[in-house]
């Protein structure tokens, strides 16, 4: 049998008053995607930390991230959406400046598929246990 395929992923916690930010994608149903926290793939060569602030820009069209900390890395078997694990750097952030409430987005994927439509706001820290599998209990052990 094949050995699955280990990618790099980076997932981003901003943690802004006792909120979590999160997202959803408005294309697709709550029951498909769920909420999420920003994150995504590192590209070959860059660092974690920087594709852990590109990605939270991205995802959310806000600038003004920092990262706070790195909180670990974790492994996450995907399968069977895919013969692939990946290896997870999960980082805390901070946003300063303005934050709106709730807020329309757009992430461009580098031109390699159509955009994605994104709903952002801000959910209460406690909440955060709602988030898609493999990321709730996390936010848990990081935060509580």
């Amino acid at each position: 049998m094949p050995k699955k395929v280990i990618t790099n992923k980076v997932l981003c916690y901003v943690v802004r008053e006792g909120r979590l930010l999160v997202f959803r994608h408005v294309d697709f149903s709550f029951e498909e995607v769920g909420i999420q926290v920003p994150g995504g793939s590192v590209r070959p060569g860059e660092d974690p930390a920087d594709a852990a602030l590109r990605e939270a820009r991205e995802e959310t069209g806000l600038t003004g991230f920092a990262v706070v900390r790195k909180r670990g890395e974790i492994e996450y078997d995907i399968s069977p959406l895919r013969f692939e694990i990946q290896c997870r750097h999960v980082f805390e952030l901070a946003l300063r400046g303005a934050m709106p409430e709730r807020w329309a987005s757009r992430e461009d994927h580098d031109g390699e598929q159509e955009p994605t439509r994104c709903e952002c706001f801000w959910i209460p820290l406690r909440a955060a246990h709602v988030l898609q599998a493999g990321q709730g209990a996390l936010v848990g052990r990081l935060f509580d």
